[in-house]
């Protein structure tokens, strides 16, 4: 299938898998949308590099502060401030939000620590978690990748991607 994320991730890699996610988006008739905090657009970006990616994608939010967060996706601030921006329950409410905000029936929502500040004992640098929502249902996973920044905000991209995929009916 696709190298493991836990290792640096050439943008190449990244390029093989969209376009077996836009067959699939195609067949089922569904567009999808993305919201981003730590990859900043890049989940977004690859997708569009695709020509005719107008067809199953509708739009990408760029939630980079927690007021975006709040403002564009509906994310709770009190969510936020309980449980932090990289969160389980934040990715979940940013996935969701997504689809609402959008004529999506899929979302993928990403909100990590790409570095090379910003990470704690609890929380180091390379913690992302992902959330994905297809019709109606969300799904969640934090991952840990290791790298510089730049390896952290693609390896996240190519997890977003692929969990996405391997989630559609």
């Amino acid at each position: 299938m696709y190298p493991c994320c836990h290792r640096p991730v050439e943008v190449g890699v990244v390029n093989t898998i969209v376009p077996h996610l836009a067959e699939r988006l195609l067949g089922l008739k569904w567009m999808m949308a993305t919201a981003e905090s730590c990859t900043g657009g890049l989940i977004a970006a690859q997708c569009t590099e695709l020509a005719g990616s107008s067809v199953w994608f509708d739009r990408g939010f760029v939630t980079y502060s927690n007021e975006a967060k709040t403002q564009m996706l509906g994310v709770p601030g009190a969510l936020i401030e309980r449980d932090g921006a990289v969160s389980e329950s934040v990715a979940r409410a940013m996935a969701l939000g997504t689809c609402y905000r959008s004529k999506a029936q899929v979302a993928v929502a990403v909100t990590g620590i790409a570095g090379p500040a910003g990470g704690s004992a609890e929380k180091p640098v390379g913690t992302v978690w992902l959330a994905w929502c297809v019709a109606g249902t969300v799904h969640a996973e934090m991952r840990l990748f290791q790298g510089d920044r730049a390896q952290i905000r693609l390896a996240t991209t190519m997890a977003a991607l692929d969990g996405l995929h391997k989630r559609l009916p």
